[in-house]
């Protein structure tokens, strides 16, 4: 059993949480993920590992709630346990000096941006930063992420907060501008990591992404994370999360990562959640 030892609500649907689990602390690095199960009949899921503090012997995480699994999630409170924590898994982001990174993240995509952009920055790269959402209140780590970046923009889609419009105009806007980008990083829903791809490809920009696509064991033992990398296949739980944008087949994930949704829809419509005397349903 794994201790939530704090949680903060960054939004209405999006919560962070610091778990108890020294030895993931100890291990994990930057762009890692774990796999969570919050009881024995649930399902598993990843998350990725924002932070730690090996003196706590804490993992950070931050998760939306847009399924039963991360409605059941967002339902705990400090003091509550989480069944399963495994990790660190996945490959660590490849951390180099490049020169000028753009760092990119859309809604709940800039948490995975946050560790890696702290360690690009720690090792010596200029970092621009865009971080974008639907409006203002969705908005996540905009002074984390400001604390590491050389620039940062926001823009949002209702024009509620900086730019009104897209991330990849901003995008579009700095590599007009007299200054060398030489590398992108971009996480968020599929469609805008598709689109930031769109912008940087023609420009032969090297663009790399952090995919979620469904994943059950983790281990590249049941194949549900397979994605087509540059025509082959790939796992994400162990050949990623990062890959060359440039070489993702978006279109084959999107279809792939919709195969449940109807089945998720009816879940999270019918998601009850109890703890001891707190009984609640939960139509979201």
């Amino acid at each position: 059993m794994y201790e939530i030892t704090t949680k903060l609500q960054l939004s209405h649907s999006v919560a962070l949480f610091k778990i108890k689990a020294p030895k993931i602390a100890q291990k994990r690095k930057a762009g890692q993920f774990i796999i969570i199960r919050i009881n024995e009949y649930g399902e598993r899921i990843p998350l990725t590992i924002v932070d730690s503090d090996t003196t706590e012997g804490t993992i950070t995480i931050i998760s939306q709630e847009v399924g039963k699994t991360t409605g059941m999630l967002g339902a705990l409170e400090e003091g509550d346990h989480i069944l399963d924590v495994v990790g660190p898994l996945g490959k660590p982001a490849e951390i180099k000096k490049v020169g000028t990174v753009v760092c990119i993240g859309g809604g709940i995509g800039t948490a995975p941006v946050y560790p890696i952009a702290k360690e690009l920055r720690a090792a010596g790269n200029k970092i621009i930063s865009i971080i974008g959402a639907r409006s203002k209140n969705l908005l996540i780590l905009e002074s984390e992420m400001q604390s590491i970046s050389d620039e940062l923009f926001v823009a949002t889609d209702d024009g509620s907060y900086g730019h009104h419009g897209f991330v990849t105009q901003v995008l579009e806007r700095l590599i007009e501008e007299p200054v060398t980008i030489n590398m992108v990083l971009a996480v968020g829903p599929l469609p805008m990591m598709n689109a930031v791809c769109n912008v940087t490809r023609p420009r032969k920009l090297h663009t790399m992404v952090s995919l979620n696509p469904v994943m059950v064991d983790g281990t590249g033992m049941c194949g549900a994370c397979r994605v087509t990398i540059g025509g082959k296949n790939r796992f994400v739980c162990v050949d990623g999360p990062e890959f060359d944008g440039h070489e993702v087949d978006f279109e084959e994930l999107l279809r792939r990562n919709r195969s449940y949704f109807t089945e998720e829809k009816m879940a999270m419509e019918e998601l009850t959640y109890h703890e001891g005397p707190r009984c609640y349903e939960r139509n979201i």
